[in-house]
């Protein structure tokens, strides 16, 4: 247990520092105020591999390191807690699916852990984005268009990041599980599968 322990924890600061590379890359952006990425990924495959507690982990050290760097767009503290302290570690509620994952694959069904990933995926982008939400209707309503109210500016500019976010992370974990499945599936679970389908 100890050693599961450490391991969760080297992997949980392992795939932040791995989110903070694949941050630094360009985003896809059709307008300023909407930004496309897929560098939540490393996040939500540690999700997938050990469930909540480590990808909010995971997620809060990656929120550390994009203040470390200076790569964090801070105007106040409160602000700045709410957008990379509160934001990014409820990445990690994509965590709660983990057991709906793990057992699909053990089963060897697929279909319906590819079902069960993408609605991970839409759950932590949309607890992530809901903080940057609340952030930018406080902190950023100046930007809004003339006659825009701060609250629809938020809505629409984190709204359109979440679900373009969500469409491209999804792509790419479902990539990674034909390609590497034992990125998603630990050591052990490996162990599960291969016992059932000899049994």
């Amino acid at each position: 247990m100890k050693k599961l322990g450490l391991l969760a924890l080297i992997e949980a600061a392992f795939f932040a520092a791995f989110a903070i590379v694949l941050d630094l890359l360009p985003s896809i952006k059709p307008i300023p105020s909407v930004s496309i990425s897929f560098a939540m990924v490393p996040i939500f495959i540690l999700a997938f591999r050990w469930g909540f507690k480590v990808s909010l982990l995971s997620g809060f050290l990656w929120g550390i390191l994009q203040i470390a760097i200076g790569d964090a767009w801070i105007v106040t503290p409160v602000q700045g807690f709410i957008e990379y302290f509160l934001a990014f570690a409820f990445i990690g509620f994509a965590g709660l699916f983990y057991n709906f994952i793990q057992k699909e694959l053990r089963y060897g069904d697929k279909k319906k852990a590819f079902g069960w990933m993408i609605a991970a995926v839409f759950a932590g982008s949309l607890a992530r984005y809901f903080w940057h939400f609340i952030a930018g209707m406080i902190f950023f309503g100046e930007y809004a268009p003339k006659g825009m109210s701060p609250v629809l500016f938020s809505f629409a500019a984190n709204g359109a990041s979440m679900l373009g976010s969500w469409a491209l992370c999804s792509i790419v974990v479902i990539l990674v599980l034909f390609k590497a499945p034992r990125l998603i599936i630990r050591k052990d679970d490996t162990l599960l599968i291969t016992h059932h389908k000899a049994s």
